[in-house]
């Protein structure tokens, strides 16, 4: 079965870095794109940042590009997010994100457990 676990979140204080990564196992990790996505409290899920299957091209949300960077080792069958410039409103649960095609009008989101990341002085 599809399993996706994150680690590397923390606190860290305003202006610092931390690396989130996101194990994959289930699938063929290569065949498909990643994304991760954050949920502050009482606020909805939104997308952070998307790869696609190769690496070959990278989407980010408005409010962080130029401070993170997605990226993938397909041979370890796993997909980073590196943070820097961190701010306060980066505060939430950090979720890797796969969309699998299980067959025609059959779209899955599998989701990881989530790892928070606070920031904070």
């Amino acid at each position: 079965q599809v399993q996706l676990v994150e680690s590397g979140g923390g606190l860290v204080q305003p202006g610092g870095s931390l690396r989130l990564a996101c194990a994959a196992s289930g699938f063929t990790f290569s065949d498909y794109a990643m994304s991760w996505y954050r949920q502050a409290t009482g606020k909805e899920r939104e997308l952070v940042a998307r790869i696609t299957s190769d690496g070959g091209s990278r989407n980010y949300a408005d409010s962080v590009k130029g401070r993170f960077t997605i990226s993938r080792d397909n041979a370890r069958n796993t997909v980073y997010l590196q943070m820097n410039s961190l701010k306060p409103e980066d505060t939430g649960v950090y979720y890797c994100n796969v969309k699998i095609l299980i067959k025609l009008g059959d779209l899955r989101n599998y989701w990881g457990q989530g790892t928070q990341v606070t920031v904070s002085s």
